[in-house]
């Protein structure tokens, strides 16, 4: 909201924002409202579900309020491309309304379905909506399509191409992992890039933001964490490495491109793992029936409001979906935000789930009309207006397949040479768990609190993370099956364990069992230590079956399935007793960290030293 705020005081309009980054500031917003010294209050939805906001702010706000706005409306329906629960709030707003106000909702990503779901909503009762549209057409847009390549060819175009685009702009990656990979690529290729993601610090993200519109870099390399609001009039350019889920999510990005320009260029380059990326957000962000159920049982079988930690431990749903879901259930009036937590209202709630099957075909469809769009031989901007249902579309005369291609194809060998090379790097860093979930007596594991010293594992590493483009690609074709570890990806290993920079090299090898990729394992963990020529001192063994369940649940269900089926037997006891050093504790994969947290412990309790976790990709 800052640029919305900056831009209203430029214009002599008194502008104030409530979010979560300013609660200190909150009272003396409350006082000028009150005074009348403002003029335009900006919240974002999320604000309407903060039980102090409810209760202090909003019943005086809808009684004064002159209109209401809704910028981006289209996250009021769920067939939009960019749907939040918490807009849905806002009709209950409506209701509070006096009968004279006027609302008016913006947005310039709606095709003719989202537009009849937001009037629906908005004009609930006997409320009278106008829909007024115009032409989408953007006349400074050059729009393009690199066809899919190679992640060293995507990265090695931008290295060469990135100064031969106008001024300064954004280049898109789907993942934080993908931007930060990007970013640190091309900085140490000498272009003036940063890092923007949901995971910058917010202080950070407003000098990110400064310095772009200042153009002090010439790209952010950003995900969507960098999306509305956002506002460089002179913005040159927009390039995605990797595609959006939806031409109609493609068309609101691009458009932050070219609004106060004769010409901006868009590029897409679009990669084969696309839609692996676009399955799981899509999965992420559909509520589960059976995980609702589970919810709403547990909530109405509290004394109390529970909070999300505590739900964790009731039921096994990861942190982000169950945020999510709680959410969803909010709007639906099954749950309630309280103070001390959440929960149950009582009210029925029934599982719409032709509703939720109609809007996950919806999705799909708009992921092949991603495909289409990469694919098609007409004009481009002809499209992206097509899906929005924009009567005026019309070829553009300036995209590629108007005018032909207007970006190099060339690739130089030497940047190939140096995106390949940055590719082929090494090393991701497993961070050792330090904290046992909280309420885990209630799932039968008897720990609290921080982990003792001497039961923790040190800083760990895996050859890559899942979501890199180089490594993280190979390996999860990898574990697609089971056989020993290839030569090439032990010569990774080996240049991972070189460039750690450990303190006190390891003295020994001991393997994790496992029932999916025991070959695979068991000469990984031998291949090193032949290579390293260190002693192999063993397995540790399955008890009670060992671990169970599938990776992806929440911490707390995670730790239980591990707990207690873990057992160090007596001969490698004795091997990593007599071990004076750190042990390397090698696996396959690291998801949730609490298998190799748990291993650790045994071996540390077995009379370990320290012991340093391996892997060969790091679940990201």
């Amino acid at each position: 909201m800052r640029d919305q705020i900056a831009a209203a005081r430029r214009a002599g309009i008194r502008a104030v924002t409530m979010n979560s980054g300013n609660a200190e500031e909150w009272g003396g917003v409350a006082a000028s409202l009150a005074d009348d010294a403002v003029d335009v209050l900006l919240v974002s939805p999320e604000r309407l579900n903060n039980p102090r906001f409810r209760a202090e702010q909003l019943p005086d706000l809808t009684r004064r309020a002159g209109l209401l706005v809704v910028d981006e409306a289209h996250c009021i329906s769920d067939w939009g491309h960019d749907f939040r629960p918490d807009y849905r709030r806002i009709r209950d707003l409506l209701g509070t309304l006096p009968a004279d106000v006027p609302v008016l909702a913006t947005t310039a990503t709606a095709n003719a379905r989202v537009v009849t779901d937001v009037v629906a909503q908005l004009g609930a009762g006997d409320h009278e909506v106008l829909t007024l549209r115009g032409g989408l057409a953007r006349e400074s847009l050059r729009l393009g399509v690199l066809p899919q390549a190679a992640p060293e060819q995507r990265l090695g175009w931008l290295i060469a191409h990135l100064s031969d685009l106008p001024g300064s702009g954004i280049v898109y990656a789907l993942t934080v992992a993908g931007a930060e990979d990007v970013a640190r690529a091309l900085a140490e290729a000498g272009h003036a890039v940063r890092a923007y993601t949901g995971r910058t610090d917010p202080a950070e993200r407003e000098e990110l933001e400064r310095a772009l519109r200042d153009n002090e870099v010439k790209a952010l390399i950003a995900t969507s964490a960098l999306g509305m609001g956002f506002d460089k009039p002179d913005l040159g350019f927009v390039v995605h490495v990797g595609a959006p889920s939806s031409p109609v999510a493609y068309y609101q990005q691009v458009g932050r491109a070219g609004r106060a320009t004769d010409r901006a260029d868009v590029l897409l380059l679009p990669g084969p793992e696309d839609r692996d990326i676009w399955q799981w957000f899509a999965s992420a962000s559909m509520p589960r029936e059976d995980q609702a159920a589970a919810v709403i049982r547990a909530l109405s079988e509290a004394t109390r409001p529970l909070s999300t930690a505590a739900l964790e431990t009731i039921v096994d749903i990861r942190r982000t979906r169950l945020e999510l879901l709680l959410k969803v259930l909010d709007v639906d009036g099954a749950v309630e935000r309280v103070t001390g937590g959440w929960r149950a209202t009582g009210e029925r709630w029934v599982y719409d789930a032709e509703r939720y099957a109609a809007v996950a075909a919806t999705r799909r469809a708009e992921q092949q009309h991603m495909l289409d769009y990469e694919a098609t031989t007409g004009c481009r901007m002809r499209f992206l207006q097509e899906s929005l249902d924009d009567a005026t579309a019309a070829d553009c005369g300036r995209c590629d397949r108007c005018a032909g291609p207007w970006f190099s194809t060339d690739i130089p060998p030497a940047a190939l040479g140096t995106a390949r090379e940055r590719l082929e790097r090494v090393g991701a860093v497993v961070e050792p768990r330090a904290q046992w979930p909280t309420g885990m007596d209630r799932l039968g594991v008897p720990v609290k609190g921080r982990i003792p010293a001497d039961e923790l594992a040190l800083e760990g590493r895996a050859v890559a993370r899942s979501s890199d483009l180089g490594w993280g690609q190979r390996l999860q074709a990898l574990l697609r099956e089971d056989s020993a570890v290839p030569p090439e990806v032990l010569r990774a290993c080996v240049a991972t364990l070189a460039a750690w920079g450990w303190t006190h090299r390891p003295v020994g090898v001991v393997a994790m069992p496992s029932r999916r990729r025991p070959a695979l394992v068991g000469s990984l963990a031998e291949g090193i230590a032949e290579i390293g020529r260190l002693p192999f001192l063993g397995s540790l063994e399955p008890r009670h079956g060992g671990p169970e369940g599938e990776p992806g649940g929440n911490s707390a269900f995670r730790l239980a399935s591990v707990w207690d089926r873990l057992a160090v037997e007596p001969a490698v006891a004795a091997a990593v007793a007599g071990a004076r050093g750190p042990v390397l504790l090698v696996d396959d994969v690291v998801h949730s960290r609490w298998t190799l947290t748990v291993a650790a412990r045994e071996l540390r309790l077995a009379g370990a030293e320290a012991v340093l976790p391996f892997a060969l990709l790091l679940d990201s």
